[in-house]
């Protein structure tokens, strides 16, 4: 098995209880309850359908199932699946919206870095 194609993958379960900050380098998925902040700045996070986060997030990519109170910042992708109930801002290059997700804030949407317009 080569090792370069194994992702690591944290996970907090359901029953957990985080309160404080969060920061690392590994894609991070919640099912469980955050308060605070969570810092992911080149990894993805994934809250899933019974995550119940109340924290500012900065991470690569975010995709959300479950409830998520604060601003989002993507520097890659934002995903709001149709479960997701989101109060808060989102800052990302690239946003994806199911139908029947929920959100109560503003949407910025950045250019690409290093990417201008090219001219013909």
């Amino acid at each position: 098995m080569d090792a370069q194609q194994v992702t690591e993958l944290a996970t907090i379960g359901k029953s957990v209880v985080v309160k404080g900050e969060l920061s690392g380098s590994e894609d991070l998925y919640i099912d469980g309850h955050v308060e605070g902040s969570i810092d992911l700045h080149n990894s993805s996070l994934t809250v899933g359908p019974n995550g119940d986060v109340k924290a500012n997030i900065s991470a690569k990519a975010i995709v959300i199932q479950g409830k998520v109170d604060g601003s989002l910042t993507a520097s890659d992708r934002l995903d709001l699946r149709k479960s997701a109930i989101v109060t808060g801002d989102l800052t990302t290059q690239r946003i994806s919206i199911e139908e029947g997700a929920f959100l109560k804030g503003k949407i910025d949407l950045q250019k690409e870095a290093g990417k201008g317009a090219a001219s013909k």
